[in-house]
């Protein structure tokens, strides 16, 4: 079977080959030795600030089946947004969750740092422990999942070669989340970098292992996959990956992002289950490379580009979706206007029709 070929992706901050110890824990960095002692928190422990505080009503209005909440929470930029105080981005990595779980607008939270290593359980248990029972995760699975070739701890799986084998995602990356956050799990993403087919028998190869992949992942779960191709949305493609998806209880992740069309059509082409939640990630805006927005955007404390555009097809989907009774996923990132929180707001002012 032919394969895809996976260029470099500038979309995810570059692999370091080791998680941060901030996000994993005490256990994680005593397994560590190379990694360095976190610094201590600043002015004591962080709280929710009182502008996020005062959305309170805002929050009391949206639907409880949707789930909004950012790309990771670990961002001093965010004092007076997010956080009552100063507090460096390993000291937010660390205990900031429980501030952030607090904002009357976040329901959920993406964790990506996943995506370059997977985590134990107990550290999933020690994510979960920090927020309320309603609270709900959206994990990215490890990059080897969905990458040829990416090498992962000395004993993964023994070696195996991880890209679309259902033995080392459920091993490695399914099982630790699912039973370290119980059910504050959401999605479980698979993301997929954009890839070079050698025609259309190569992409219809790429979706037949994927049916495959996903029919033997564990029941249960809800998988989410996103995709960074366009050709896979062609007529020729779309209709048999939308299906594929359903038959086998995955649903796609529609994305915001420069290599995809419209969140409208990759609904419209997708046909999209109307018997499964609606998951979707608001990532970057069409005229910037991922690193060139991070540089413009930073400290990520301020709208510096409006999308109305994006956050109109996001309400509109996100209502569809709770009027359907199936409920959504909103995740924003910092990257999609220049600071998710703001993001968010504006977001759900959109939706409660504000």
């Amino acid at each position: 079977m032919s394969q895809p070929v996976i260029p470099p992706s500038a979309e995810n901050e570059p692999p370091t080959g080791e998680p941060a110890a901030t996000l994993f824990g005490d256990a994680w960095a005593d397994a560590q030795p190379s990694m360095q002692t976190q610094q201590p928190a600043l002015g004591g422990k962080v709280g929710l600030c009182p502008e996020a505080a005062a959305l309170a009503a805002l929050g009391a209005a949206l639907p409880r089946e949707l789930y909004l909440g950012t790309s990771s929470w670990s961002f001093p930029g965010w004092k007076g947004l997010v956080y009552d105080r100063d507090a460096s981005e390993a000291v937010l990595a660390r205990t900031g969750l429980d501030a952030y779980a607090q904002h009357p607008l976040f329901r959920s939270v993406g964790v990506d740092k996943t995506f370059y290593r997977p985590a134990p359980r107990l550290e999933f248990e020690r994510l979960g422990a920090q927020v309320p029972a309603d609270f709900r995760f959206l994990v990215k699975m490890w990059r080897g999942t969905v990458e040829h070739g990416v090498r992962g701890p000395a004993a993964l799986s023994a070696g195996d070669d991880g890209f679309l084998n259902a033995r080392v995602a459920e091993t490695e990356c399914i099982r630790p989340a699912i039973e370290g956050l119980g059910d504050k799990a959401g999605p479980l993403l698979f993301q997929f970098p954009p890839m070079r087919f050698a025609g259309a028998r190569a992409q219809r190869a790429f979706l037949a292992q994927l049916a495959q992949f996903l029919k033997a992942l564990p029941k249960g779960p809800l998988y989410a996959v996103e995709l960074r191709n366009r050709t896979l949305l062609s007529p020729d493609c779309a209709p048999r990956l939308g299906a594929l998806l359903a038959e086998n209880g995955a649903v796609p992740c529609l994305s915001v992002h420069p290599t995809m069309p419209s969140l409208d059509i990759q609904a419209r082409e997708l046909v999209l289950d109307e018997t499964k939640p609606r998951v979707m990630r608001w990532m970057l805006r069409g005229n910037h490379a991922y690193a060139e927005a991070k540089d413009l955007y930073a400290p990520f404390d301020a709208l510096v580009e409006s999308d109305d555009a994006s956050r109109d097809a996001l309400a509109r989907l996100a209502k569809a979706a709770i009027s359907a009774g199936i409920g959504a996923w909103v995740i924003v990132n910092n990257k999609a206007e220049g600071s998710s929180p703001l993001s968010v707001e504006r977001l759900a002012r959109r939706i409660v029709g504000e």
